[in-house]
Order: structure tokens, then sequence, then C-alpha cells
């Protein structure tokens, strides 16, 4: 069953720090762990937003097999140092908000720490060879700390979904999916991501069964909600006028805005390893506060400003989506972005009806909106004799090349 060698002359390590979840994948890794490649497994589970899920985690990876079980709580370290510089910078990969790979560098720092704190001479995770999370957690700890052994189990042991399961089983692990419903899913504040079983067929919509954080839009209210979101140096404070910490502004708003439908996304994904996949995710606060965000920031920067950002902003998603949160790149853009958020703060109004979110208002004390020169009724200000001027010279050099 088990493809790795127990017979291989490799010298185990003294102990491992898994980066344990309560999967399929991480659950199996314990006692494969153990059979292969060390007597000792720490059992390390971050919260950052699961809620329930977490509360058996620690007892289940105990009576797996693992020597110690541990459990942090990093909710308030992923909102203030990952989840909002990603909402300065509009982090988004395809159609969807990066919380899966915005949580990997978090997860790793936290690996090391703890590490080195035990003594362990080697960390693990659950990845596959064919996703995403492998690159994440490799190059963070060869980043944080080269000289931690890295170990793949599910990387070197090359079983099925369904083999693995069956693997569970066998020993007596109990893993949350069965084979009729094979979904493999992480979950945290800023979304949720889900894949394997039936959405790897393209051609079928997802089952309702798929989705949890989010209500069908059919099924949504037949009125639509109206909502204020307000920002303080482009940091969301406060919603429909009530002030709150970060937690609670984002477990509120993904109830409402879940509840109306919104966050759903289905998307074929190009992965780093260069292979496509069709992953669906839940995004529902997510999806609100990047709307809203990008929205104030139009309203309140310049022209050169708002271009210029975009190309920052897809560079910035990009590092964090191939797993490469601790460039000095990374950094640099997050002082471009601290600098000109000092202007990002007003009000943003938004409905949402059965799915669709939409920006109905938006107001700002550094808004560069005046009405009297956009305006097309009485009070223009605007000078239109000038147009023609400032057209001649904005475009005499495409005039020049027609000439040749």
């Amino acid at each position: 069953m088990v493809a790795y060698s127990k017979n291989s002359k490799e010298q185990k390590c003294n102990k491992v720090v898994l980066a344990y979840s309560g999967g399929v994948d991480t659950s199996v890794a314990i006692r494969w762990l153990l059979e292969n490649k060390t007597e000792k497994v720490i059992a390390l589970a971050i919260d950052l937003g699961q809620g329930e899920e977490l509360k058996p985690i620690q007892k289940k990876a105990l009576i797996i097999g693992a020597s110690k079980s541990l459990v942090i709580d990093a909710k308030k370290e992923f909102i203030n140092e990952y989840i909002w510089p990603a909402l300065a910078a509009n982090a988004i990969y395809g159609d969807y908000p990066l919380a899966t790979a915005l949580a990997r560098p978090l997860i790793a720092k936290l690996l090391v720490q703890v590490a080195k704190k035990e003594g362990a001479d080697a960390i693990a995770h659950g990845c596959t060879g064919k996703g995403n999370d492998q690159v994440r957690f490799d190059v963070s700890v060869m980043t944080l700390a080269p000289h931690l052994k890295i170990i793949a189990p599910a990387r070197e042991w090359k079983m099925t979904r369904e083999k693995s399961i069956e693997y569970a089983k066998k020993h007596n692990i109990p893993v949350p999916v069965t084979k009729k419903s094979p979904f493999s899913v992480d979950l945290n504040l800023w979304g949720r991501s889900v894949e394997c079983g039936i959405l790897e067929d393209m051609w079928k919509e997802p089952p309702e069964n798929a989705y949890e954080l989010t209500k069908s839009p059919k099924l949504a209210a037949s009125k639509p909600a109206y909502i204020t979101i307000g920002f303080k140096n482009g940091i969301p404070v406060t919603l429909n006028a009530k002030r709150l910490d970060g937690l609670k502004l984002i477990q509120r708003l993904n109830q409402i805005a879940g509840n109306n439908g919104i966050g759903r996304i289905d998307q074929i994904e190009n992965r780093v390893v260069g292979i496509k996949s069709r992953e669906v995710y839940e995004s529902p606060a997510a999806i609100v506060l990047l709307k809203a965000h990008k929205d104030l920031e139009s309203l309140v920067h310049t022209r050169e400003t708002v271009l210029f950002k975009q190309i920052l902003d897809q560079k910035y998603s990009q590092l964090i989506y191939d797993g490469r949160w601790f460039n000095p790149l990374r950094k640099a853009i997050d002082e471009f972005n601290n600098y000109i958020q000092r202007r990002v703060t007003g009000i943003i109004r938004l409905k949402l009806f059965k799915g669709n979110v939409t920006i109905v208002g938006r107001k700002s004390p550094y808004s560069l909106y005046k009405e009297k020169l956009a305006t097309y009724g009485k009070g223009d200000l605007f000078d239109q004799s000038a147009a023609e001027g400032f057209i001649k010279l904005f475009g005499l050099d495409l005039k020049s090349i027609s000439s040749i």
C-alpha cells in the first residue's frame, strides 16, 4: 500500500513537526511518518478561523499517534499581517481572493517556530506533488530555516485519493471524507477552497453540498440588502456604521454576504507546477471588501496612481500565489501600499442581491471627484474650449506617424 520502503537506509529524524489539518492526507501522514521517518510526530494545527472543525483535531492527532498535538490561535496575526496587506494590494488570482495561498506563509512561519522550540529537525505537510501548496510550504521553510528537512508524505507515497481513504480505514484512522464525497477542503477567514471528486469533471456543475459558506443565489432573499463599509487608511473599520475589530467584521460580513449568495467562484486555475485544475471557492467577505476597497482607491487616487498600482497589484497577487511571500519585492510593495493607503479613508455603500454585489454610493474626505467639473448640468466649471488644444498635443505623435 505504501510506496516508500521501510527498509531504506535513510536515517530517521529526531522529531517531525507536521502541519496538521485533520483531513485525509495529514491524518494518514501521522501514521506514515511514524512507520517510515521518525518516532515522534508533533501535530500542529493553526486556527485561522476554521471554527468548529478545529475542536476535535487536537485529540484526534493524539489518537492516531502524535506524541504532541498543538493548536495555535493565529487569527489576529493572519488578519493584521496577511489579510489587510493583501486587501491593500487588491490581491486576486484569476477571479478569486487568495485565501489558501495567503495562509501558507503564516503556517510555514509557525511550523518553523515550533520546530525550533521543540528541537525538531524536520517539518512535514500533507501536500501532493501536483498542487501549489507544496511549493508555498517548501519555499517558505527553505527561506526561513534552510537547515530544516522538509518531508511531504503524500508526495512520496503516491497514493490516489481512494487509496488514502482505504489506508485510513485499514489503520482505523478517522477521516472526514468518503469515496462518495471525496472533497478536499481548506477553510480560513478569507475563504474556502474545494477540489477533488465530481469537481474534476469540468462539464458538471458543482453540487450544492460543495458549498458551506454561501446560500444558493436562487434561495437568497428576494429583496436586496444594503450595507456600508467604512475604511480608515485602507483598513475596514466599520460595518453598517458600527465599529468592529477585524475578526468580527470579517465574520459578520461572511454571514451577511453568504446569506445573499455572494462569493461563489468556479474557475479553471493555472497552477504553479504547470497543470490546469478546476477549483471551487467561497469568499463572501473577501469579495465584498475587495470590491469596496478598490472602488474607494479609485475615488481618492490620481489616474497615474491607480494605473500604476494595478501593475503592482497583479505582481503582488502572483507572489502570493507562487508561494513567494518572503520575497523582498513583496515587502517593498507593502511599503508603497502603506504610503498611499493613508488617503484610502471613507465609506462605501453596497447592494447585495442574489449573488451580485454592486457599489451604489461612496464618499471620502480625500475624494478627488468634483461635481462642478464632472456635471453636464448647471454649474459646470470645466473649460471645454481647452479640450481641443489638449487633444492636438496628446495625439501629435500618432499624427506624425500617419504622415510618414
